[in-house]
């Protein structure tokens, strides 16, 4: 009886390169490619990653700082708004005030980047306003970083009276219409709309004049300035 062949299965070039085979190839080509760019870049990564962590860190640090500065600061600048209530303003300009508190140059100076540092400025700004110092004051109130609604009006008109005392008319008039040109405040506006008709008035630009004695009538008449506003409007007219 003869005995059956043994047949003898050789495995087609065919069968290596079956899709799945391919597939896992390129998987495995990519995780390569994957680890080499890491391994190429985790130096830069980690310096980048540590670099991450310690601005963290410091702008945590920074803020504590900031708040333990500003906390001193508000009980520093207590007694130089009380001078300036008084309008001992020349005494509040001092470095060092009675009691050994410090006035408003030495906050700004010593504690920066703190609201009250910022809010001195104002303060400063002011005080040489009163004496006579203009362009102290000009420079003290552009360095008044102001927020909200009454502080843009305040900053801006304190900036046209200063520099209308220079006789700058043209800055004066561009910081008073910033002043108005803010949310309305009824003590604050009518009080700077009334200097921009006065100077329109003085450059005998009337028309201005009378639009802005007309805006003081008719959107403020309680208060102060627009229940005078009529008298100037009468004198305006055939101009």
């Amino acid at each position: 009886m003869a005995k059956g062949r043994q047949v003898r299965k050789v495995a087609s070039s065919k069968a290596t390169n079956r899709p799945e085979d391919e597939v896992l190839v390129d998987i495995v080509e990519v995780r390569d490619r994957a680890q080499d760019t890491f391994n190429r870049f985790r130096r830069p990564l980690m310096i980048a990653g540590g670099a991450l962590v310690v601005l963290i860190i410091g702008l945590i640090a920074w803020r504590v700082y900031i708040g333990t500065q500003q906390t001193e600061a508000v009980e520093q600048m207590r007694q130089a708004e009380r001078l300036f209530e008084r309008d001992s303003f020349a005494v509040a300009m001092l470095k060092t005030l009675p009691g050994g508190f410090k006035g408003f140059p030495q906050i700004i100076e010593d504690y920066p980047g703190t609201q009250s540092a910022n809010l001195a400025n104002y303060y400063a700004g002011v005080c040489l306003l009163n004496l006579g110092k203009y362009e102290a004051a000009i420079s003290y109130l552009r360095d008044f970083s102001a927020k909200g609604e009454l502080l843009p009006i305040m900053k801006n008109g304190a900036l046209g009276d200063a520099y209308s005392e220079i006789k700058d008319f043209a800055s004066a008039k561009s910081y008073y219409k910033k002043a108005v040109s803010a949310k309305a405040n009824e003590l604050l506006t009518p009080f700077y709309l009334k200097r921009l008709a006065m100077l329109a008035q003085k450059d005998n630009d009337f028309e201005a004049a009378r639009k802005y004695y007309q805006e003081l009538k008719d959107e403020y008449p309680n208060s102060t300035e627009g229940q005078d506003a009529e008298k100037y409007l009468i004198y305006l007219e055939g101009k």
